[in-house]
């Protein structure tokens, strides 16, 4: 069985990930850029960390501008086998206030630009995304904001948008009169390489704001969603921690199939395989390549 390794990227407002123990500091290259930061490894109780800022401590970079590809794959590299990402959101629903927690279950992509597969001409590969998260990790992330007595919302469509601007009012309505419940600007495409790279992913969404839609909070800006942050930064933490403390120490089979997403997936043919591509992909494919 594979050991499980538990790797925790941080959202906005969480730069570090305070409770780790044997914390190191560890710098891994990546041959598809630079990732956001240096890796953060440490422990808590027996389960192996590996802690990630998505925006670069000190927040540099934007969300258009995050190597997606890299931060995975050197998660990859360290052995991550389950991610949780945190991530800030906007939303939808009058009883998804400030101040809740989300754990989301499925995606909607409104990027653009920015690159979302690790796959390419010389190597095809097409996996699945009907169900993005694994089912398993997203009860244990529930199961451990009930324990702390965190008010979470089990399950709800992330939209992610590209970002940096919020919305426009004319979006904001388009968006809730399509019955999503939150939106950000990170989640994707983090959640389709994380199952390209074969790790389970799930998403703990903080909600910050009503978005523009609100007739009462009719525009959103940094100030109020930074208090919010603040206020629930502890919060998060304490979910991860103790989601860690009670977390198996073999990876688990996920019933959505991300430990196993490349196995029917490569189209080409290995005699018609780019060599270059194939070398880049030793981590996120190595499995079946």
């Amino acid at each position: 069985m594979t050991k499980a390794v538990l790797g925790i990227i941080g959202g906005s407002g969480i730069y570090d990930l305070p409770g780790l123990e044997d914390v190191r500091e560890e710098r891994v290259a990546s041959p598809w850029g630079e990732p956001s930061d240096d890796l953060r490894r440490g422990r808590i109780g027996t389960t192996e960390i590996v802690f990630l800022p998505r925006h670069g401590r000190g927040h540099r970079i934007p969300p258009s501008e995050i190597n997606a590809r890299a931060n995975i794959d050197v998660l990859k590299r360290a052995g991550v086998t389950d991610i949780v990402s945190l991530s800030a959101c906007g939303s939808f629903k009058p009883d998804l206030p400030p101040g809740l927690f989300v754990v989301v279950d499925q995606f909607v992509d409104r990027t653009h630009g920015r690159p979302s597969s690790f796959f390419g001409t010389g190597c095809v590969a097409h996996v699945s995304m009907a169900h993005p998260v694994g089912p398993r990790l997203a009860e244990r992330l529930a199961a451990a904001a009930e324990a702390e007595g965190v008010a979470i919302r089990k399950g709800g469509t992330y939209v992610c948008m590209e970002g940096p601007q919020f919305s426009s009012y004319a979006e904001s309505l388009t968006y809730k009169a399509l019955g999503y419940d939150v939106i950000g600007m990170t989640a994707m495409p983090e959640a389709k390489l994380a199952r390209e790279a074969e790790i389970t992913y799930a998403t703990l969404a903080m909600v910050t704001d009503f978005d523009c839609w609100h007739p009462e909070h009719d525009h959103v800006d940094v100030k109020s969603v930074i208090e919010v942050m603040h206020a629930n930064t502890e919060k998060a933490r304490r979910v991860v921690a103790r989601l860690a403390r009670d977390f198996p120490a073999e990876r688990e089979p996920c019933p959505a199939g991300s430990h196993k997403a490349l196995d029917f997936a490569i189209m080409t043919a290995p005699s018609a395989r780019d060599p270059a591509l194939l070398a880049k992909l030793d981590a996120v494919a190595g499995r079946v390549l």
